[in-house]
C-alpha cells in the first residue's frame, strides 16, 4: 500500500477509498498480507487521477469503471462517455482561455501605467472627496 502510494501520488486513505467503491479493484495479498497490486495498476491510477483533474464526477467515472471491468463488448458506451466528458473539458477550457484573456488585459494595463510613470515621471493624482455635508 506504501509503495502504491508513493508511485501513484494517491494516499494510502484514497486508495483503500477507491478500492471500497470500486474504482479500484481489490488487490490480492502476497505472503505477509500486504496487498499485492499488478504494475498496470499505475496506468489504471493515472487515468483516474486526469479524469479527476478534468472534473469528471466520481459516479461517471464509477460507470466508467464498471463498463471497463465488464471488458468486451463496451467499448462503444466507453467510448461515448469519454466523448461526452471531453466537450464538458473542451468548454471549461474555453471559458478558462477567456479568463485569462481578461487577466492577461487587466495585467497588461498595469503594466502601462507604470511604463508611462516610468516614462514621463506622472504622478497618481490623489482622488479627494469632498467632506461630508459639503457641496
Amino acid at each position: 500500500m506504501g509503495e502504491l502510494a508513493k508511485r501513484s501520488g494517491l494516499s494510502a486513505h484514497t486508495i483503500r477509498y477507491y478500492e471500497r467503491i470500486g474504482l479500484l479493484p481489490y488487490a490480492g495479498r502476497d505472503q505477509s498480507g500486504q496487498r499485492d497490486y499488478d504494475a498496470s495498476i499505475l496506468i489504471w491510477i493515472e487515468f483516474l487521477n486526469r479524469l479527476k483533474t478534468t472534473g469528471m464526477p466520481i459516479r461517471e467515472m464509477l460507470h466508467y469503471a464498471a463498463l471497463r471491468e465488464r471488458g468486451v463488448g463496451t467499448e462503444a458506451e466507453r467510448r461515448a462517455l469519454l466523448e461526452q466528458h471531453r466537450e464538458r473539458v473542451r468548454a471549461h477550457v474555453a471559458e478558462l482561455q477567456a479568463c485569462l484573456l481578461v487577466l492577461d488585459t487587466k495585467i497588461a494595463g498595469y503594466a502601462s501605467k507604470e511604463q508611462r510613470m516610468k516614462d514621463y515621471d506622472a504622478s497618481i493624482p490623489e482622488r479627494r472627496r469632498k467632506p461630508a455635508g459639503t457641496r
